[in-house]
């Protein structure tokens, strides 16, 4: 059944579990893609270049900012991110869904302009337990992972706004929370409705 592919958009704190979740949801769902973002931060231990983020320097990154080829971009903990147009425009095109895992800034312009978006939020179970994960990571600093938790109560209160909220709170339920609101948007009847058309030959 042919339908224009969906985009789903998935914000959260820093260290609440997002890109986890998506790169196991994305394992389950063969016919589900990853939006690969740009950003000027640095790459951590074990992420590659195209497959996690597109690494790039600043002046690289204002240069597609002045050129428009963003469809969405923010400045976040200090570095840059953006969704390139072509990548967004390429995906609905054929058809194919696609996750974006971008923070709250670049949610809401993509709120303010695009239809048919997706937004869920994943929400960590308590402030402390988001900064024993921050500390896990061990690849930030005290003084960066103090404006990472400052910083979560202001995305926190964006979470309003979304329409799914999934508290990472045990790993597996979550999960099965986000594949749960895959399939239900899969199927909802303004997104096939044009397809059973063509199939069936109403009017």
């Amino acid at each position: 059944m042919k339908r224009e592919g969906i985009v789903f958009i998935i914000s959260a704190p820093s260290g609440a579990g997002k890109t986890t979740l998506c790169k196991e949801v994305i394992d389950i769902f063969h016919d589900l893609r990853h939006s690969v973002s740009y950003t000027t931060r640095q790459a951590r231990p074990g992420e590659v270049h195209g497959r996690d983020y597109f690494f790039v320097g600043q002046e690289e990154f204002r240069r597609m900012v002045e050129a428009g080829e963003f469809v969405e971009w923010a400045e976040v903990h200090g570095n840059c991110y953006g969704t390139a147009l072509a990548t967004l425009a390429e995906y609905r095109s054929r058809n194919i869904d696609v996750i974006l895992d971008i923070d709250c800034q670049g949610a809401r312009q993509l709120k303010e302009q695009f239809t048919g978006g997706v937004f869920i939020f994943i929400l960590p179970p308590s402030y402390h337990e988001l900064r024993r994960r921050l500390d896990k990571r061990n690849s930030d600093s005290e003084e960066v992972i103090e404006m990472r938790i400052e910083n979560a109560a202001a995305e926190i209160r964006e979470s309003r706004w979304y329409n799914y909220i999934i508290f990472n709170d045990d790993f597996s339920r979550a999960l099965e929370e986000l594949k749960s609101v895959i399939m239900a948007e899969r199927c909802r009847t303004d997104r096939v409705l044009d397809a059973v058309g063509e199939m069936f030959e109403l009017s």
